[in-house]
């Protein structure tokens, strides 16, 4: 059976991502054991909260580490809301400049918006060879919980954007990345956990690749 890793560094709904990870046909476990996350056939990283705060649990237990020996053996790791936005360069909350994993170019910012946190249902735009939204209705409504999100992807020179990543794209106020796949690494800004049928069919789709 597939292994997943579901790292516990204090963040995130670590029971409830592991129900439905279980579901999507995964042998999971929660753990903060380097070797552990490192070895099995996908890595899972939740998180609620603060980025900084987030940030600061992941280096406790080496989280950063983890993710970046995976990705550099091409090994897959999954991002979930603010375990998505720690893998950008860094994240603006509250007035604090904190620094991310630097998988990706980016910043987190808070949402323009007149109503925040942003939270319930919400429609996006995938593209069309996208692995996680594959098989997918078009107006599929997914669980958002957040105020903060890269509004933006930064572009290089050439005006294409870095590393050539599937871009998914919602609105609140104007839009965010509510999800990238990026080779091994793949991300949501929303709870796929908490996304009902369809939420359970990207988390089917990612397990899927993993084997």
């Amino acid at each position: 059976m597939t292994s997943v890793a579901l790292l516990d560094y204090g963040s995130g709904n670590l029971r409830s991502a592991q129900r439905a990870l279980e579901r999507a046909g995964a042998q999971v476990e929660i753990t903060s054991d380097f070797e552990t996350a490192i070895n099995a056939d996908g890595l899972l990283v939740p998180g609620v909260g603060a980025f900084a705060a987030c940030m600061a649990g992941l280096k406790a237990v080496r989280g950063d580490r983890i993710i970046g020996r995976r990705l550099a053996g091409g090994r897959p790791v999954l991002g979930i809301c603010v375990g998505m936005q720690i893998l950008f360069s860094h994240g603006v909350e509250f007035g604090i400049d904190t620094p991310g994993c630097g998988e990706w170019p980016g910043s987190v910012t808070r949402l323009r918006a007149p109503v925040l946190p942003h939270m319930g249902w919400n429609t996006v735009d995938a593209p069309a060879d996208s692995v996680l939204f594959a098989g997918l209705d078009d107006d599929a409504r997914f669980y958002f919980v957040h105020s903060y999100a890269v509004q933006e992807w930064e572009m290089d020179t050439a005006g294409s954007p870095l590393h050539a990543p599937k871009l998914t794209w919602s609105d609140h106020g104007g839009p965010f990345l509510a999800a990238v796949e990026n080779g091994p690494l793949s991300a949501t800004q929303f709870h796929p956990e908490k996304s009902g049928d369809v939420g359970a069919a990207l988390l089917r789709n990612w397990v899927g690749g993993l084997a």
